[in-house]
């Protein structure tokens, strides 16, 4: 297994063409992410003062973009943390696998959208802290 670390991860800021009637932004499979794109999920109307993630994924890419408002995403991967404040819907937030992460601070009317490199697979997923300092070793 790769020795993945929080400095692979990376804000990486997306195209913008820039118009008066209103900006556009495009991502495109490896051309802008790392990897090819097989899942887009979001998470909104999330309650003020609740975190969300707190799990770590054995293979999966993700990148992480505040569509509207902001929230923090911590990452860890096991030795060195790293928090991010996510409030641009240009930048976004490589995430590589085995990272532990993190997200909280959300703003009121929040949306966090993520690209993933693969589709919903219960076993990449690492939902234990203490696991997941086991793996790391």
């Amino acid at each position: 297994m790769p020795k993945w670390s929080v400095d692979t991860c990376q804000l990486l800021e997306l195209p913008r063409v820039n118009d008066r009637r209103g900006n556009l932004t495009f991502i495109e499979n490896s051309n802008q992410i790392p990897f090819d794109i097989k899942r887009v999920y979001y998470l909104y109307d999330i309650p003020g003062g609740s975190d969300r993630g707190a799990h770590a994924h054995k293979n999966l890419h993700q990148f992480v973009v505040a569509m509207s408002g902001s929230f923090d995403i911590e990452l860890d991967d096991g030795v060195k943390k790293k928090k991010f404040h996510l409030n641009r819907s240009y930048y976004g937030l490589y995430v590589c696998p085995m990272m532990w992460r993190s997200l909280d601070n959300f703003s009121s009317g929040a949306v966090c959208m993520v690209l993933a490199s693969d589709i919903y697979s219960e076993d990449d997923y690492i939902r234990s802290y203490r696991e997941f300092q086991n793996i790391k070793g």
